[in-house]
């Protein structure tokens, strides 16, 4: 089965060009918000580094929800898609001086800390901005996850956040500062998760490590779990929505909040991944000794996964309903590591036939380049297409 396009309207679009499917994009929102709304203490961030469509993040702007920055840009992004300033959380081991002079203009959420030297900075630009930061720790749980390497990001040897054994000299040292206010903490085990039992045990380290803090009379107002529940992939018509019910369950079965406290969540790659597809047009089809191309004018610099991460996304045909055959599917990069897929069973392709990349409103458009000069992809929406 293949997915519905609106294939008509694409033939008058120079491709390669990402299309966001906004009607299950909206749907999605739509269950997270039933599953948020269980509870009153749930806040959803969207994780901008998924994808910085302006359209798209407009939509998640205007159904409620805030959003999670790791740039400057992300945050002018989202202040300009209508995220309001109380809505936005920073992240990220290397903030400059003038991202976190905007985050304090612009009086965001939190800033999650990963650092002692990045906490001595804050406060030290808190105090000449005449402010206070209110400040998250991020702190390192040490716990794996079932991902690919490059992704996992809870772990000792990640560059991420604060050791667990430096967790209170932090929180200590935050109390003496004059412009910092202490709020929360902030995990993330990595991304593209699908085991229920990896959250699980992210909720049994947090435990533990609020069990610590009960000792020392430590208050924590805001949890923040981070994100990382993965899409199926080989699967987009079949499972367009994550079960977002078993993940959101997982926490409020297995987390001990305390009374009082908020649960923050920065779900990425789950809100926006099933509705953005790379679609592309064939250039030649290319018959060897060996095997067969399709060569397509979209490149790894429009689509980097598979060329980074060797990852997987379901690929259909829209122009032929003919038998299928084996293709390498291939792009014009000047790189041997630009495939998309290999022996890969598609219908028969011929010279303009229009090719769509499932899956890829995560990490897609986002992360295209201009490699060889080449330009970068455009995205259009559902509404762009009527």
């Amino acid at each position: 089965m293949k997915g519905s396009f609106p294939t008509q309207a694409f033939k008058d679009i120079q491709t390669p060009f990402y299309y966001y499917d906004t009607a299950l994009l909206q749907r999605t929102l739509d269950a997270i918000k039933e599953e948020t709304d269980k509870n009153g203490n749930y806040h959803l961030h969207y994780a901008v580094k998924a994808n910085a469509n302006p359209k798209v993040l407009q939509l998640i702007s205007r159904a409620g929800f805030g959003a999670d920055c790791v740039s400057g840009g992300e945050i002018s992004a989202c202040l300009a898609a209508g995220f309001p300033a109380d809505k936005i959380v920073y992240a990220g081991v290397g903030k400059s001086d003038w991202e976190i002079e905007l985050g304090l203009k612009h009086g965001i959420a939190y800033f999650n800390v990963e650092s002692l030297p990045e906490l001595e900075v804050i406060n030290e630009l808190a105090a000449r901005a005449r402010t206070v930061a209110r400040v998250s720790f991020r702190i390192n749980p040490n716990v794996g996850a079932h991902t690919h390497a490059h992704i996992t990001t809870g772990l000792s040897e990640n560059k991420f956040g604060i050791a667990m054994e430096d967790m209170l000299t932090v929180i200590g040292r935050a109390q003496q500062m004059d412009h910092v206010d202490f709020v929360g903490l902030h995990f993330h085990i990595g991304s593209q998760i699908t085991e229920m039992d990896d959250f699980k045990a992210l909720c049994d380290r947090i435990n533990e490590l609020q069990e610590q803090l009960d000792e020392h009379r430590i208050e924590v107002k805001n949890i923040n779990v981070g994100g990382g529940l993965g899409i199926d992939y080989r699967h987009p018509n079949e499972a367009p929505i994550p079960d977002f019910g078993a993940y959101f369950a997982t926490y409020r079965h297995h987390l001990h909040l305390r009374p009082g406290q908020q649960l923050h969540f920065e779900l990425g790659r789950a809100v926006v991944g099933q509705c953005g597809s790379l679609i592309t047009r064939v250039l030649y089809v290319k018959p060897t000794a060996h095997k067969q191309f399709a060569i397509v004018d979209a490149g790894m610099t429009d689509l980097i996964r598979p060329a980074l991460y060797q990852a997987y996304h379901r690929i259909e045909n829209l122009s032929s309903d003919e038998a299928e055959e084996t293709y390498d599917i291939v792009g014009p990069i000047c790189e041997s590591s630009d495939v998309f897929a290999k022996d890969y069973a598609l219908n028969r392709c011929h010279r303009g036939d229009l090719i769509a990349l499932r899956s890829a409103g995560a990490y897609g458009e986002i992360m295209a380049s201009g490699y060889n000069c080449r330009a970068l992809p455009k995205g259009y929406t559902t509404e762009d297409c009527d």
